[in-house]
């Protein structure tokens, strides 16, 4: 049986068959003619048959030669059509890019940068899937992924692609008027908190920082959800306090809809990366990366 790593033994065979000699293929493929006798030879041996009629003045192919010849011959011109096609893919920028990012992160970073994308690379397609999971993007064959600063995974490339976010604990004036305000981080104990659960199961504890050192805060309450956007709306409707991105929610407290509260304790995070695994991208992923980036 012709095992994967004797594909080098069919080129020789090919070589020999369409140039009707061994010193000529042997002088084509740059080897000794005895070495390219004893490749074919031994591919006999594995395949059990025998390939070229020999004769001093003469070399043809035998029946199972030309079997073989007619199949390898198929096989090896697809391979470089597809080779030439992949190079060809290399210098245009076309295909699809899979991008994973949660919902917060497209609307305000990835959508509005990628609007006119279109109109410059309209052969480049672009999959934006929303997830909260911190999914493995090698595993689940993303281009790329998007996430703060902080947490991009050690061995990942990071482009940013966004400012700093300023994270802010925020409830209703009902809430408030029921609960009282929380005045430090350990206060947020005591109080109502809606949680955030990633898709993979795992609670979001709140990151704060006090006398100037990163903390975490273990919350409790009633609601949890899966996205920032609905914590924001069960906070209006004064379901308890969120932990959500400022800017989500200037027009709330604008408007006096939401308060924030413990300001001084609340986290910045490092702002929107797209990350990926390695610098050897697609010429079509590079586009999208020199668009995004800040």
């Amino acid at each position: 049986m012709l095992n994967r790593e004797n594909y080098n033994d069919l080129y020789a065979f090919l070589a020999v068959a369409k140039a009707g000699s061994f010193t000529q293929a042997a002088n084509g493929l740059g080897i000794s003619q005895s070495a390219l006798s004893r490749t074919v030879k031994l591919l006999e041996q594995r395949l059990g048959v025998q390939l070229f009629h020999r004769t001093t003045r003469s070399l043809s192919l035998t029946h199972s030669g030309e079997q073989l010849f007619a199949v390898a011959e198929q096989s090896f011109e697809r391979l470089d059509r597809q080779l030439t096609m992949l190079g060809h893919l290399s210098d245009t920028p076309s295909g699809l890019v899979r991008i994973t990012a949660n919902q917060y992160a497209i609307d305000k970073v990835l959508l509005p940068k990628l609007s006119g994308f279109k109109t410059d690379y309209p052969q480049i397609q672009l999959e934006l899937i929303s997830d909260t999971a911190l999914t493995n993007i090698i595993s689940e064959r993303f281009d790329a992924g998007v996430r703060f600063g902080d947490v991009v995974a050690e061995g990942m490339i990071a482009v940013r692609i966004g400012d700093d976010e300023k994270m802010a604990v925020v409830g209703s004036p009902d809430y408030f008027h029921a609960y009282g305000f929380p005045k430090t981080p350990d206060d947020l104990r005591h109080h109502q908190c809606i949680g955030y659960r990633y898709a993979s199961g795992a609670m979001y504890d709140w990151d704060l920082v006090q006398d100037g050192k990163p903390i975490q805060i273990k919350t409790q309450g009633q609601w949890t959800f899966s996205n920032d956007y609905s914590i924001r709306d069960a906070a209006k409707r004064g379901l308890g306090l969120g932990y959500v991105p400022q800017d989500m929610v200037e027009g709330e407290l604008a408007c006096g809809e939401l308060i924030q509260v413990l300001q001084p304790f609340s986290h910045t995070f490092t702002g929107f990366h797209l990350y990926y695994p390695h610098r050897n991208v697609s010429y079509a992923l590079r586009c999208v990366i020199d668009y995004l980036k800040v």
